[in-house]
């Protein structure tokens, strides 16, 4: 079923009867891509086989179909946002309010950041997990669920971009959108290794002199994280944490990136890991913006 507004548009799959279960808390960290199907089970069964929420700034009900044949959760409903009107729509906080899962959707994190913060969706995406609602996100979705978020608003750069001038003023990074306790002190990064984007999550990191973590997930992969902050990659490919040492040795307008001694953390799938105390066991530098990795 289909519901068109000026604000939004819904598409609903299931059962109208609405059903109320606990749920397990918890978060599904996927790098964009390909979905991981484990991840989705994973996802609904600690909602319960409730009522999935599918949160959404482009697309339309791809997700409904899938989720229903995979996982039979009561209900699949997809919002897909228009603006940033559509978050004060009180209907719209009591879907989030009413759902056992909630999964936001690839697209452009600047939308999710611009249409959602100081509004009553954020309000009731916090309120959600607080009460254990399982949050996950792929790509966009991804980016929203750390400490501090790349928003993208003067759109996207590649590393060799950041590298050469880390502090370029399209390096965009805001605060947290949610208060995911196990996400303090974590920025996320997607499309990982297929985009190359570790010098550019070593980039971010400078901008916030090493205070924060750095978290990338490749494609077709995800990090399923308990609410404890241990967590699982599964899917084909892997997971990167980075650990900054502290202030970059350059971070200076228009002069490339020196940043030595950053740790990584390469895992695959099947590897378990705790997000509040991971130990690196590789080495990256980047000297005069060019990156030296020393693997294990």
């Amino acid at each position: 079923m289909r519901t068109d507004t000026a604000h939004y548009t819904c598409y609903f799959s299931g059962s109208s009867q609405n059903v109320s279960r606990p749920g397990q808390g918890g978060a599904v960290l996927m790098g964009g891509g390909a979905d991981v199907d484990e991840a989705f089970q994973w996802m609904v069964e600690r909602g319960g086989g409730g009522d999935v929420l599918v949160l959404r700034s482009s697309g339309g009900d791809g997700y409904n179909d899938y989720l229903m044949e995979l996982a039979r959760p009561n209900s699949v409903e997809s919002v897909v946002f228009k603006d940033r009107e559509a978050s004060f729509v009180p209907e719209i906080a009591a879907k989030i309010d009413g759902a056992e899962a909630i999964f936001l959707a690839g697209g452009n994190q600047a939308d999710y950041v611009n249409f959602w913060k100081d509004t009553p969706v954020q309000a009731a995406l916090q309120r959600a997990i607080l009460r254990g609602v399982p949050l996950g996100g792929t790509s966009a979705g991804l980016a929203v669920l750390g400490d501090q978020i790349f928003s993208a608003q003067q759109g996207g750069l590649d590393s060799e971009e950041v590298l050469q001038n880390p502090t370029d003023e399209r390096i965009t990074l805001e605060g947290r959108l949610v208060d995911l306790p196990f996400m303090d002190g974590i920025l996320t990064d997607t499309h990982f290794s297929q985009r190359d984007r570790l010098g550019r999550l070593a980039g971010f990191l400078a901008r916030t002199r090493g205070e924060l973590r750095g978290l990338g997930v490749d494609e077709a992969t995800a990090v399923l994280v308990e609410p404890g902050g241990q967590g699982r990659v599964v899917g084909k490919n892997s997971a990167y944490f980075v650990t900054p040492p502290g202030p970059a040795e350059v971070l200076e307008p228009g002069q490339p990136l020196t940043y030595r001694n950053l740790g990584v953390l390469r895992l695959h799938p099947g590897a378990t890991v705790n997000l509040s105390n991971w130990q690196t066991t590789e080495r990256l530098d980047i000297i005069h913006g060019e990156e030296e990795f020393f693997s294990s």
